[in-house]
Order: C-alpha cells, then sequence, then structure tokens
C-alpha cells in the first residue's frame, strides 16, 4: 500500500500513460507520442478533430481528478468529471443521462436521480477501498448515467477512490483491452461481475516500491 502522497506523484509521473490508456479503450486513434504533444498543447499532424478533443478532455479530467483527490465522492463530483470527459462530444456533459441509449444489445434503464443517490451511499459504505472502486466502476458503466464518457467517467472516479487510499491508479491498457471489453460485455448482457472485476484487478497501477 503507497501513502496518499506516493499515490499522487504515482499519477502524476504516468499521466500520460493515464491520459493514453484511458483515450485508447474508447477506441481513440492517437499513438503515445501523439498523446503527449496535444497533452503539451502543440499542434500534431494525422490526427482527428474528434480524437485531439478527446484527449484533450482527459487531460483536463485526470488533473481535476489529482487536483481534487481529498474532495468527497459525490454526485456533483462524479457529474463534474464527465463534464471534463464529455465536453463538446456528447448530447449534453456533466448531467445524469434523460433519455434511452443501447451499448449494443443492451439497454440500460434512464437514470433516476433518487436512485442513483442510493446507490452511491451504497458504495460509499463498501469497506475495502480496490472493492469500492471497482463496484463504482462496475455500477457506472452498467447504468450508463451519462449521454456519453461513461468508461472514461468511471475510470477516473474509480482511480479517485484508489489514490485517496493510496491503492493505486486503474488504468487500462493494451494488454488487458479484449479481456475487458469481454468482461464488460458479459457484465451487461449476463451479469456476470466476477470477471469484469478480476480483469480491473490486473489493471491497478502501483508503485514498484
Amino acid at each position: 500500500m503507497l501513502t496518499r502522497e506516493q499515490n499522487i506523484f504515482l499519477a502524476k509521473k504516468t499521466f500520460v500513460e493515464l491520459v493514453y490508456n484511458t483515450a485508447y479503450i474508447e477506441g481513440c486513434n492517437v499513438t503515445f507520442p501523439q498523446t503527449q504533444t496535444i497533452i503539451d498543447g502543440a499542434v500534431v499532424n494525422g490526427v482527428s478533430v474528434d480524437d485531439i478533443q478527446t484527449v484533450l478532455n482527459l487531460r483536463d479530467a485526470w488533473r481535476y481528478c489529482i487536483e481534487t483527490i481529498d474532495e468527497e465522492l459525490t454526485l456533483e463530483y462524479i457529474c463534474k468529471i464527465n463534464e471534463f470527459v464529455s465536453r463538446n462530444e456528447s448530447l449534453q456533459w456533466g448531467a445524469l443521462r434523460n433519455g434511452r441509449v443501447g451499448v449494443g444489445d443492451y439497454i440500460p434503464s434512464v437514470p433516476e436521480k433518487k436512485k442513483v443517490l442510493k446507490e452511491l451511499e451504497r458504495i460509499r459504505k463498501v469497506e475495502d477501498p480496490v472493492e469500492r472502486a471497482l463496484e463504482y466502476f462496475a455500477y457506472g458503466c452498467k447504468q450508463q448515467l451519462f449521454w456519453d464518457g461513461n468508461k472514461r467517467t468511471s475510470t477516473i472516479v474509480a482511480s479517485k477512490i484508489l489514490i485517496g487510499a493510496g491503492e493505486g491508479i486503474l488504468t487500462i491498457g493494451k494488454d488487458h483491452a479484449e479481456e475487458f471489453n469481454t468482461a464488460l460485455n458479459n457484465w451487461y448482457l449476463k451479469d456476470e461481475l466476477s470477471p469484469l472485476k478480476d480483469c480491473l484487478g490486473k489493471c491497478i497501477k502501483t508503485l514498484e516500491l
């Protein structure tokens, strides 16, 4: 287990990797060097405007997460992360979805604020911070709380929980992408949660002390 300070150091040290991996699982077509260039605010050729927007949004969302690690995890905070993540990318950002969406064959219900708050309260009471982070990720993705950016928002919120407890950072890279996508799809369609949590557990990055 890390100290909170060590975990924040790790997040800052691996910042480009965090942005790159979070963009990658969303299907963003950028290389690691291009991600670094975009984060630095320089001009990069051969990358779509949409992909550049995704990277810039993730840069700002991860930065906000690291700077506010001590803030309480409320619905308002989660909406703020989504506001950064989905800015100029979705129908509405930073607010709960109020219409129907589908993820392949999976169609989640429209989120009701009262039920969301109740579920967040349940998750907050999970004693083990790693389990709490994974429970949030699973819930945030399956409920599709927002019009867009649910995986990205859930990744960053789960990481906030982990960093605050000195338990590392959730970052799903290429090595686990296929396993992750299969496990997430099975969680959507078959309610199989254990394989998803097993995969996510492998994606928690810590310092080699």
